[in-house]
């Protein structure tokens, strides 16, 4: 099959730098609309775990 797809590339050097020049272009746009955060959000993700376990140490709960 890949033999196949060289072959295809070699007889049609046209329709693969038409690919090559589409697949730049998509890249350069996605560069350019990609959103940047100058300040990222370094913090902890912190989550509250409200538990019950009768006859134990906080500690141990812990």
């Amino acid at each position: 099959m890949l033999s196949r797809i060289v072959e295809a590339s070699a007889r049609n050097p046209m329709f693969v730098a038409l690919g090559v020049s589409v697949l730049v272009a998509w890249g350069l746009y996605a560069v350019a609309n990609t959103p940047l955060d100058a300040i990222p959000d370094l913090s902890d993700v912190q989550v509250i775990v409200f538990t019950e376990y009768p006859g134990q140490a906080p500690r141990v709960v812990e």
